[in-house]
């Protein structure tokens, strides 16, 4: 255990010297009076820190992202972690979803209002843990919510490691609902609904069955919610649910994951009409007999980039991160239902504009420039999309899907790094921590914020919070299973992406439940 230095153990008794009678009563008086005092020393200096983190967080709410670099300056760090690219190469940071270079410093954004979290350097890979952990913090319980006595149990990790920050996801989940994301992988003897064979929408490197992974036991699980029953998808329920509506992704390529898990399970009733440019990242997907359509905006940054060389996606990107993606933010307009993330594109190699200058770069060879966190461009680019959504006047739900951390063990992707787990972990095996916490904690803090604004301008901002549960299945993942194997190859493995079919099949099963909230709601 690491001490602080309050906190120092009490050393060794050394040898007594002979003193004066009044000695020992004088030393016995001060030992007695220090731990009445030392307690509530200590208490309140934790509790001004609770009391100034939460003021300063609420005040945030209010408060433009000013171009502060003071706080969110990087020195340059060696490489530690990345994770595999779409189309495996010998460079995976320089093609669909690369999670490169993992920094070690986090962003003390001034107008995110972030509580002191420590950061440790972020690992090679998420390691289970050997013994359950302890339950540490307090729950921040709302009044009057039905659903309280174990919703909370998986995420009271967040709330002992987050401190105050933590506490922001009992403030977005609606009051009188269940929580949906708080629970865990329950054995389910009919999965999967629908295979390979059925379903043409699966690209190449996540067709696990087709390039001969061997166990099927990572195909019987479904989620359990603590507090209730969740439903596993029924595609002609949920085609009447979006009867005459659509619905559009906007992300990377693990937003087209779970798109193409959509397009997959409702294959089972209906064939879409594909409308894509088979060149084009954008898709476009039409149910005409249900008078539903599905669309994907490819934005990996969310924000207005550029490549650094047109011709090399190699190189480094150039972030304008207060200027919305014009692409996606002016063709939503038409959507009811909008589902936002992105994640691992955040820790390669970029350079960092703010109102057009350059402000920095992440992991870049100038000493000139400030190195900034992907913390600093991941909130910014965040709050941007938000403030995007706002300004379009979109009248739907958006909906911000959440970092779905990778599963690497053993080494770095490029180290022969790998996840060959058969099974899920059981939700006390392991732990969010390091970058993948301090991801999913900046992902609600904005989403706080755009709630509050959302508020005022008449915006739907809801949670759709696939962390935990994904973190459990280190077993989804294709590995190396997502294209031919041979003697000769040298792909990386590929722990970012989902099987088809596999675990991201359940956010389909989450998708359907929230928008039977929101018909409910609406009625």
């Amino acid at each position: 255990m690491k001490f602080q230095p309050s906190e120092l153990p009490i050393g060794k008794p050394q040898p007594r010297r002979r003193t004066s009678k009044l000695a020992p009563l004088v030393a016995l008086t001060i030992l007695l009076t220090i731990p009445l005092y030392y307690p509530s020393i200590k208490d309140s200096t934790k509790k001004l820190s609770v009391e100034e983190t939460s003021q300063t967080f609420e005040s945030s709410l209010d408060d433009p992202i000013k171009p502060s670099l003071d706080n969110s300056i990087e020195k340059p760090t060696s490489h530690l972690e990345t994770s595999p690219i779409e189309t495996p190469s010998t460079n995976p940071c320089s093609d669909d979803d690369a999670e490169c270079n993992i920094d070690k410093s986090r962003d003390n954004d001034d107008d995110a209002a972030e509580a002191v979290v420590p950061q440790s350097p972020p690992p090679r890979h998420q390691s289970p843990q050997k013994k359950k952990h302890e339950k540490g913090g307090q729950k921040h319980k709302k009044p009057a919510r039905k659903y309280s006595s174990s919703s909370s149990s998986s995420h009271q990790e967040i709330v002992s490691r987050g401190g105050d920050r933590g506490a922001v996801r009992e403030r977005i989940l609606d009051d009188e609902q269940c929580d949906l994301f708080s629970g865990e992988w329950v054995p389910d003897p009919d999965g999967p609904y629908y295979t390979n064979d059925t379903c043409n929408a699966i690209q190449e490197h996540q067709n696990c069955l087709k390039f001969g992974r061997p166990d099927r036991g990572f195909l019987k699980w479904r989620w359990k919610p603590d507090d209730c029953e969740m439903p596993v998808f029924d595609p002609t329920q949920f085609l009447e649910l979006v009867r005459g509506k659509s619905i559009a992704f906007v992300g990377d390529s693990v937003a087209r994951n779970h798109m193409q898990s959509l397009i997959c399970l409702l294959s089972r009733v209906a064939i879409p009409v594909d409308l894509s440019d088979p060149l084009d990242q954008n898709r476009r997907y039409e149910f005409r007999d249900h008078d539903f359509n599905i669309s994907m905006f490819w934005a990996p940054y969310l924000v207005r980039t550029e490549k650094t060389d047109p011709k090399d996606e190699k190189r480094p990107f150039n972030l304008y991160l207060d200027e919305f993606d014009r692409h996606w933010q002016t063709g939503i307009a038409a959507f009811d239902y909008l589902i936002i993330s992105a994640g691992h594109w955040f820790f390669r190699p970029t350079y960092f504009y703010l109102d057009g200058r350059l402000a920095g770069c992440l992991y870049c060879p100038d000493p000139n420039l400030p190195h900034l966190t992907s913390y600093f461009s991941y909130r910014r680019a965040f709050r941007t999309a938000f403030s995007a959504i706002n300004a379009a006047g979109f009248a739907g739900v958006t909906f911000l899907r959440s970092y779905a951390p990778s599963h690497f063990e053993g080494a770095a992707w490029d180290k022969g790094g790998d996840c060959v787990r058969t099974r899920p972990f059981r939700k006390d095996e392991i732990q969010l921590s390091d970058y993948s916490l301090e991801m999913y904690l900046i992902q609600l803090e904005e989403l706080r914020i755009a709630q509050k604004v959302g508020r005022r301008t008449g915006g739907k901002f809801r949670i759709f919070d696939a962390t935990r549960a994904m973190l459990l299945r280190p077993d989804g993942h294709p590995s190396k299973y997502g294209h031919l194997q041979g003697a000769n190859q040298s792909f990386a493995n590929d722990c970012v992406h989902w099987c088809l079919p596999g675990p991201i099949d359940a956010w389909n099963d989450f998708l359907q439940e929230l928008l039977k909230r929101e018909v409910g709601d609406s009625r």
